[in-house]
């Protein structure tokens, strides 16, 4: 390794250039990325879907690239972790693993518009507004099912904050915010699986809350991490 190279400080800084990317896409992706899904109108999402396929399939896209990233990025975080604590870094990794593939089982659902509105003989079997009713159907059913996932993505940020506070290499104060957010995550989870009714409520005052994993993203990204501290070595009496 070439004198003066910071190996800790490069694995934080590639991991936070890839925590940049998952942010970046994630927001894309839920937010400013167009919606299809006009609730409680099955005609009008159906039209939707039907004149935008393309844009549609790029969604989709993006979802899945969105999930890629997350798992390069747990990856590098456990290599940057792992001497801190062996079994929380582990567990860190194995919660976004089981909630990448819960995110994309249930990412497959966007798959059932395009089959029910690409005009196959046998769907003549349906009149229109069934067919219609059933795309839309979907959509609901995979953003209902988004829950789940989001539990995940709570449950993960527990074991990477108290990394980061046991890590002397990352300023406490952000592993506590992780810890906040894991918890925003949680509570919006539990009411969306439990009092779907008052899901947009919650997640709106929750919603401060998520920003707490954000200044860890910023600081690994410019700042990186500190090389951890040995303790010094008596020398050796002959």
């Amino acid at each position: 390794m070439e004198a003066g190279v910071n190996p800790t400080k490069t694995i934080a800084r590639r991991a936070g250039v890839l925590y940049f990317v998952f942010m970046i896409l994630g927001i894309y992706g839920e937010f400013l990325f167009p919606k299809f899904m006009v609730p409680g109108d099955a005609a009008a999402t159906a039209s939707k879907i039907a004149a935008a396929d393309l844009t549609y399939r790029i969604g989709i896209l993006i979802g899945f690239g969105t999930h890629v990233v997350f798992i390069f990025l747990v990856v590098s975080l456990y290599r940057l972790l792992q001497n801190v604590d062996q079994s929380h870094a582990m567990l860190m990794v194995v919660l976004v693993a089981i909630g990448v593939a819960v995110a994309l089982g249930n990412m497959l659902s966007r798959f059932a518009p395009l089959v029910l509105l690409d005009g196959a003989d046998y769907m003549a079997a349906f009149t229109k507004p069934q067919v219609d009713a059933l795309a839309l159907s979907s959509l609901r059913f995979r953003s209902s099912g988004a829950a789940i996932p989001m539990a995940f993505w709570g449950l993960w940020l527990f074991p990477f904050g108290v990394l980061v506070v046991r890590s002397h290499f990352l300023p406490r104060i952000l592993g506590v915010l992780l810890i906040v957010a894991g918890f925003a995550y949680l509570v919006t989870s539990a009411v969306s699986i439990a009092l779907p009714d008052y899901r947009r409520v919650v997640s709106q005052y929750m919603m401060p809350l998520y920003f707490g994993e954000v200044p860890i993203i910023f600081w690994l990204l410019i700042k990186g991490a500190t090389e951890p501290q040995l303790e010094p070595r008596v020398p050796a009496v002959s």
